[in-house]
């Protein structure tokens, strides 16, 4: 008993004990202004964290410190040498006590200033915060922890599979697949996600597959501070995997709070199959599609096929299978007719089974644009959108066709809707930096394409090249150019590509050395696209109404750049029976004519002229 008097006499008289209080208080007061300041300054969620796991660590060497030495008014001595003098000691203590009551003072104002200025929305943690929705989330690709680690494709499509099914509860604001995966995929931090996609929740999750056994576990956290709100895993089979969504989606809403109405109230995941083979392959498939380069669309036609044939009555694969050969040829070179009836096909067959599937509504709108069949891609896109007016690829290909009629004030105001849900979308962010180019905006062009790693992608890489040659940087823009257009079914190698694109903006020989590439490239898809550039329009303009590809897309947009080729083109008296012939005027006076152009009556019925 005197032992332990002894020591804690000792303790009070190095002022041992004060120094523990300080620390401790200093350390409070810290971590509060740390918390509080994180978002303003951009910090990690883990910020707090790990410094209260650094002042655990530093305690016991600051209390050894605090044992050997004191601070004086001749500064810092060994203990040994003040002990013999107890007012130096007594007056340390007074030093000390004032510094306790300052810090926690402070730690007091801060914990006050959190609970009644900073969470009332009026300060700088929640002047962004306050903005954000609580029934709001982004659903993230769930983790494969399948033994062979051969399940990604199929974790990430359940992951999207539950987006898609929350997204439809009318309660609940759901960010879009592409902005989700896109943050998921580089471990972002949680208020990094919240702040982007404004959202104040976040679904993470794992998948493990073996055999027919499937597990999925599943966090719902919030992204302003990290706390994990509800954690849960789920086991079942293949069989029932409707069964083990249907109870993660229902868990999500009652959390949140979120009020199902009509058909919600019954159920959130509707049954597609009654095959989990066929499933299986079709949550796979979903995501090769989504990614659409390299072996990614042959791989998800074939899971496809495969999942139809399981199960004839599956409309969801149906529907994805029309969107698959929608673009198949664009990313692959493949034969256009084949495809446009392959996809035609499918989406008839998803439309008998499911009259209200918006993705074949989208697909066989797509079809008719790629055939040149404007007025006809009107009515089914048109259908599409009323049934997922907020549907980012359902957006993205009505943009994609008003952008390619000239309209581009519509199609950047469609691109927009899209963007509001899905904003690291690579494909939106794409459009709508060309529209912002189309519009002089090269600020804000080059801003959006450095959004969402779109600058890594073939698309951005596109418009980079319009950038750099802008600017001067010829060199630059000829290898964006290449490497862009290599990704999209050319079969023009990377050095005539570069050639090419040098002829664009160099003198007569460089200009002749590309139309000699092209001469012998002239069944290419770019081929008429390329002449365009060249500013040899005329002879563009009949390439492309003789040749069968279905770049309607990519040619016709061309024709609307603020480049001087573009000029030339839409001026060319050649332009006028060309679009005459080809149906873009039949669609302007049907649906209204472009940003550029307008009609003149006084020189025929279908003339019109363009600035």
């Amino acid at each position: 008993m005197n032992a332990r008097m002894n020591l804690f006499e000792e303790l009070n008289r190095r002022n041992v004990l004060r120094a523990g209080i300080l620390y401790a208080g200093a350390v409070w007061a810290l971590s509060q202004g740390i918390a509080q300041l994180s978002p303003a300054l951009g910090l990690p969620d883990w910020a707090t964290r790990w410094f209260l796991i650094a002042a655990a660590i530093g305690f016991p060497f600051w209390i050894a410190f605090a044992w050997f030495y004191e601070f004086t008014a001749q500064g810092l001595k060994r203990e040994s040498e003040v002990a013999a003098d107890a007012s130096i000691t007594r007056s340390t203590g007074r030093k000390l006590d004032r510094a306790i009551i300052v810090v926690l003072a402070v730690a007091v104002v801060l914990l006050l200033t959190n609970t009644f200025v900073w969470k009332k929305g009026t300060g700088l943690q929640d002047g962004v915060a306050s903005a954000i929705p609580t029934k709001s989330i982004a659903v993230l690709p769930f983790e494969d922890l399948s033994p062979g680690h051969d399940h990604g494709y199929f974790s990430a499509g359940l992951a999207e599979e539950l987006l898609n099914a929350l997204a439809k509860v009318q309660d609940l604001k759901v960010a879009g697949r592409a902005s989700s995966f896109y943050y998921g995929s580089r471990n972002a931090d949680l208020r990094t996600i919240g702040k982007a996609l404004d959202v104040a929740n976040v679904l993470q999750g794992a998948v493990r597959t073996q055999g027919e056994a499937v597990r999925i576990s599943v966090q719902l956290v919030r992204t302003s501070d990290g706390f994990e709100v509800w954690s849960q895993s789920y086991d079942g089979e293949l069989s029932n995997i409707f069964d083990l969504q249907e109870r993660i989606a229902r868990a999500i809403t009652d959390h949140l709070k979120v009020v199902l109405t009509g058909s919600e109230q019954a159920r959130l995941v509707p049954v597609a199959t009654t095959s989990a083979d066929a499933y299986a392959d079709f949550v796979t498939a979903q995501t090769l599609v989504n990614k659409r380069v390299g072996d990614s669309l042959p791989r998800a036609i074939a899971l496809l096929q495969k999942a139809t044939t399981l199960d004839p009555k599956f409309a969801r694969a149906w529907s994805k299978l029309a969107v698959a050969y929608a673009v198949f040829p664009q990313y692959t070179g493949a034969d256009w007719t084949v495809s446009w009836k392959a996809s035609d096909d499918a989406a008839h067959r998803a439309l008998v089974l499911d009259p209200d599937d918006a993705e074949a509504y989208a697909a066989l709108s797509y079809n008719q644009f790629s055939q040149r069949h404007y007025t006809d891609m009107v009515a089914p896109m048109r259908r599409a959108l009323e049934l997922a007016p907020d549907n980012s690829a359902v957006n993205y290909w009505a943009a994609n066709e008003l952008a390619a009629m000239g309209c581009t004030r519509d199609a950047e105001a469609r691109i927009d809707v899209a963007l509001a849900n899905d904003p690291a979308n690579t494909l939106l962010l794409f459009y709508k930096s060309m529209l912002r180019w189309r519009e002089g905006d090269q600020p804000a062009a080059l801003a959006y394409i450095h959004r969402g790693g779109t600058a890594d992608s073939p698309f951005g890489a596109l418009m980079l090249e319009f950038y750099d040659a802008a600017h001067g940087d010829l060199a630059g823009s000829a290898a964006q150019f290449a490497n862009s257009t290599s990704k999209m079914g050319t079969k023009i190698s990377l050095a005539d590509l570069q050639t090419i694109y040098r002829g664009t903006y160099g003198g007569a020989a460089q200009h002749e050395a590309a139309l000699k590439i092209l001469e012998a490239h002239l069944d290419d898809d770019w081929a008429p696209t390329m002449l365009l550039q060249l500013g040899e329009s005329a002879r563009s303009f009949d390439l492309y109404e003789r040749g069968h590809s279905g770049l309607s897309d990519a040619y016709l947009n061309w024709l609307w750049q603020p480049e001087p080729w573009s000029r030339k083109a839409r001026q060319d008296p050649a332009f006028q029976g060309f679009a005459q012939r080809i149906g873009m005027v039949a669609y302007w006076k049907r649906n209204g004519w472009p940003d550029l152009c307008k009609a003149a009556p006084g020189k025929g019925a279908d003339a019109f002229v363009c600035r």
